[in-house]
């Protein structure tokens, strides 16, 4: 079945090396189709003839579009990716991924790459401490979250068990 709704991503002419970091960072990705600006576009877009327009990736069977907009659009904090993470180790890998060459560490497992795209490391454990059955356990692991950047798994269960 096809996928029916896809996420296109507004780059500044750099959605290509965008995908192809990504494809790097997960390992079941691919690079799907490019398409180049031609006369008609460039002149209606204001972007070079020949450039990167369109690339289209998939990202562990999630496809995404890359367009090379041009600078007037930014990503913000308002749209995230989020990645759902088994353990530590993969958190860890993914965190240290994404944050790498530029990117940047926000706070409760949220970051920034170095292309400015928001994304949540989220070990999948998580919303069972945060929102729980036990609202006192869960107030303690939510607490502790609060004061993390990257998403500790351990400290979560210690908070959450009262350690």
């Amino acid at each position: 079945m096809a996928q029916k709704i896809t996420p296109c991503l507004w780059y500044d002419g750099n959605a290509k090396e965008a995908a192809d970091f990504y494809a790097s960072v997960f390992k079941d990705s691919e690079i799907d189709k490019t398409s180049k600006y031609n006369e008609a576009s460039a002149e209606a877009s204001g972007q070079p003839e020949g450039s990167v327009m369109v690339v289209e990736f998939e990202i562990a069977g999630q496809k995404f579009v890359g367009l090379n907009g041009g600078p007037m659009f930014k990503f913000s904090e308002a749209i995230s990716v989020m990645i759902d993470c088994k353990d530590q180790e993969e958190v860890d890998y993914f965190w240290s991924r994404l944050t790498a060459d530029g990117g940047q560490e926000s706070q409760c497992g949220w970051l920034k790459d170095k292309f400015g795209l928001s994304w949540q490391v989220v070990p999948s454990v998580l919303s069972s401490l945060v929102a729980g059955p036990d609202p006192e356990r869960s107030k303690r692991a939510m607490g502790a979250m609060m004061k993390m950047k990257k998403i500790d798994i351990q400290t979560l269960q210690d908070a959450y068990d009262g350690k």
